[in-house]
């Protein structure tokens, strides 16, 4: 979330979507940069992950459009149900990292599979300080893209 906002709306919004869904869960907040993650703790996680987190994914997205209709502060909230995201984004830059490897050595430009906006923010995070490659998501109305990382090129000074 942006600077000086709290994520007690955005906590209050989602315990009361998981409550209505009939869900036993606890909650634990956490500031990461600007971004606000919501721990969930629950039994049985699997049903609020869903298949490859497509669950959760939809819950974070819908969450996240809400919050931005109530004219909440702009920042961006995770939901991470059971350490879920840490995996799939520790999982997600281990395989991106052996392609951006092929882009350093081979000096060509490397596609990358489809990703949601998520996943693609982490991967433009992860690289945007990087020397040598860079990363570009494609304009585009889907809600999966493809990014492509290419070699940094050189700036004009």
């Amino acid at each position: 979330m942006s600077a000086g906002t709290s994520p007690q709306g955005a906590r209050e919004l989602l315990e009361n979507m998981l409550g209505h869904l009939g869900f036993s869960f606890t909650l634990e907040e956490e500031m990461r940069g600007e971004d606000a993650v919501l721990h969930v703790r629950m039994q049985n996680p699997s049903r609020l992950i869903g298949r490859d987190g497509e669950t959760v994914d939809d819950l974070q997205f819908l969450l996240n459009r809400m919050l931005a209709r109530a004219d909440e502060p702009a920042g961006r909230v995770i939901v991470d149900v059971e350490n879920f995201r840490k995996e799939q984004e520790a999982g997600l830059l281990a395989e991106i990292r052996e392609m951006v490897d092929r882009v350093r050595t081979a000096g060509e430009t490397v596609e990358l599979p489809p990703m949601n906006a998520y996943e693609r923010r982490i991967i433009h995070q992860a690289f945007r300080d990087d020397p040598q490659v860079e990363t570009v998501s494609p304009e585009s109305p889907s809600r999966l893209k493809r990014i492509r990382v290419r070699p940094r090129r050189p700036s004009a000074t």
